[in-house]
């Protein structure tokens, strides 16, 4: 089964994805004219601004659950993986998939908010609902779904959670060991499963608006204080800064471990920890209460900035200053291009991290990588439940037969159980099909809008010319041009009712 999922995640994240997502990245930035850097002031500005509403949840609240899902396992574990197979030099790779994956994540999410239509009390929208009512390809939302159900509700759980059960053992070791199914597993980790499933219960059974109003306020904080741990251990090291960024962008080109390795892990890592062009953004930018698309869209594009640019770099710089990694060669007999530490120590786990703190921090530095893994994990878990939960409810519209949504809570946990015991193994590999299998239809799909429809680009446009022309900020899909948006259609023939 390891090598049939081995096989299967090498295909799918074949060169020809790697290159499709820094292609999509490279093209819409082009067709925005560079977006993400014209309006950053706008995206600033907008991230305090609307208010949440019996339907939606605000900008702030939709940009914390996006947020939620962004940043994870990827920006502590993800980031050591990305050095220990690629190099330093895949931390460039991941800055240019998040410069560039910062326009995608504009696309993809104002067409999620475009498309969103209001079932069960709230807004609801995606890539499922945009291929439907944009391209009229309802099979195409069919497919997503089925597969972010499966990423989402399945795969992907389990690598959060199994990082969260690898930092508690690297704090306080296994504890007494017990034999279960999975093996002999520490009752430190164990207590570590039990916390998370209770609370992860409580949550996931609230809805949306009990999932925002809890990330809102632990991922500001969460984010924050892991900058500043990585600010003051760049402060106290500040002569070594120059030479670390000299040997990202040197290893970028000339990489040690290759620089198939170097741009192939730092693409593949930054996709997953961005999740920009994963199609899992739009799900959380669909619920938000704006007044125009675009806002949303520009909005979830300074998320993706935050995860790499501000959090994964926090991470690399941390690792990199202290010299706290390995770098794997080519060949598969266990050597190492650069050993710094114990050959032992698991790459594809938050180690790294860890150890770069200890160094500097002593044990506090290993208890707060833990801390911080939790709350990472735990809030991209939730976040993976409200897309299974979104794709869940679009399937119910279409085949007229109501899933029970509990079952998916209850497999969702049961995979986040399973993740937390068990040995990372293939979880990782997972976690990357899932990740490649939505990365390959949604980047496809958006694609294919633009080339026959362009909507996101007419509503950029009409943004822009509303702004530069003052007043009130409107939204109008068929003077645009643009068809089947009915839920902006009727809020437009609702507002105007009302002031006649």
């Amino acid at each position: 089964m390891e090598a049939f999922i081995t096989a299967l995640n090498g295909l799918i994240w074949s060169d020809a994805l790697i290159y499709l997502c820094l292609g999509a990245g490279l093209f819409y930035s082009i067709l925005t004219r560079f977006g993400q850097v014209r309006h950053f002031k706008e995206m600033c500005k907008l991230l305090l601004s609307g208010n949440n509403s019996d339907k939606g949840i605000s900008s702030f609240q939709a940009l914390a659950v996006s947020l939620s899902g962004r940043v994870g396992v990827g920006n502590i574990a993800g980031v050591a993986a990305a050095i220990g197979f690629g190099g330093p030099g895949a931390i460039f790779w991941m800055w240019v998939v998040a410069f560039l994956g910062a326009s995608t994540a504009y696309v993809e999410s104002t067409l999620g908010q475009l498309y969103k239509v209001e079932e069960e009390g709230e807004y609801r929208g995606g890539p499922a609902y945009y291929f439907e009512r944009c391209l009229g390809w309802r099979w195409l939302g069919i497919i997503f779904a089925i597969s972010a159900i499966i990423a989402c509700g399945v795969f992907l759980p389990g690598v959060q959670a199994n990082a969260v059960g690898n930092a508690v053992t690297q704090i306080f070791g296994d504890g007494d060991l017990v034999i279960t199914s999975f093996g002999e597993v520490g009752t430190h980790k164990l207590i570590a499963l039990a916390v998370i499933l209770l609370v992860l219960g409580f949550i996931i059974f609230g809805g949306i608006k009990r999932i925002a109003s809890f990330t809102q306020i632990v991922v500001p904080f969460m984010a924050l204080g892991y900058i500043i741990m990585a600010l003051i251990v760049v402060f106290l090291n500040m002569d070594k800064v120059p030479s670390i960024f000299g040997l990202i962008f040197s290893d970028a080109f000339t990489a040690q471990a290759g620089f198939g390795a170097a741009i192939g892990w730092g693409v593949k890592r930054g996709i997953y920890s961005n999740e920009a062009g994963q199609g899992t953004g739009p799900h959380a930018a669909s619920a938000a209460e704006v007044d125009h698309p675009s806002q949303q869209g520009l909005v979830q594009a300074f998320s993706v900035y935050v995860d790499t640019l501000f959090v994964c770099t926090a991470t690399a710089l941390m690792i990199l200053i202290t010299q706290q990694y390995n770098v794997v060669g080519e060949l598969t007999d266990g050597s190492f291009i650069v050993q710094n530490i114990a050959a032992s120590t698991e790459i594809g786990s938050a180690a790294f991290t860890q150890m770069a703190l200890f160094s500097v921090f002593g044990q506090f530095g290993q208890v707060f990588v833990g801390i911080a893994l939790f709350f990472f994990a735990f809030t991209t878990i939730l976040a993976y439940y409200y897309i299974t939960e979104t794709n869940i409810v679009y399937l119910n519209r279409i085949f007229k037969n109501k899933l029970p949504t509990i079952i998916f809570k209850v497999l969702l946990m049961f995979m986040v159980a399973y993740g937390t015991v068990n040995s990372a193994g293939y979880i990782w590999n997972l976690g990357d099909i899932g990740v490649g299998l939505m990365a390959w239809i949604n980047i496809v799909g958006i694609i294919a809008i633009f080339l026959m429809y362009k909507p996101t680009m007419r509503c950029l446009k009409d943004y822009e010319d509303q702004k530069s022309a003052g007043g009130e900020i409107t939204f109008d899909p068929v003077k645009l041009g643009i068809k089947n948006a009915t839920f902006w259609e009727k809020r437009l023939a609702n507002k105007n009712n009302q002031t006649e």
